[in-house]
């Protein structure tokens, strides 16, 4: 979710058993039978209580720590809603950051998240 230049992040939660303290994009796993718009529209409702309106996908990545992953990335730039902590058993706050800082809290998370941070917050045009 991006917005006036920043990009919103959680920082999960110190008990949880998913990357422990870590900052993180929003999203989840996609559920049997759902397209990966549905399963981001699901989860930006459940997590956050909004329904995304302007979508753009921008890579997919992925990883093999600290098991297997893929990571399916879009830039949501308009929404309905008010981004709200509607999961606070997954994360313990929500932060606008700064390109700078979201580089700084994503940046060991995966080496292209630096760059897909730049494209994210690239002025449109």
């Amino acid at each position: 979710m991006v917005r006036n230049g920043l990009v919103l992040l959680g920082r999960r939660r110190d008990d949880c058993d998913w990357l422990a303290g870590a900052w993180d994009v929003f999203g989840g796993h996609i559920e049997p039978g759902e397209s990966e718009p549905e399963a981001l529209r699901r989860e930006l409702g459940e997590e956050l209580g909004i329904a995304p309106i302007q979508v753009q996908r921008l890579e997919t990545i992925s990883g093999d720590v600290p098991e297997p992953w893929r990571l399916h990335l879009y830039v949501v730039t308009e929404w309905q809603g008010t981004p709200c902590n509607l999961a606070p058993e997954e994360h313990a706050e929500l932060r606008w950051c700064t390109l700078a800082e979201a580089r700084q809290r994503l940046g060991a998370a995966h080496h292209d998240f630096p760059r897909l941070l730049a494209m994210a917050l690239a002025p449109a045009g």
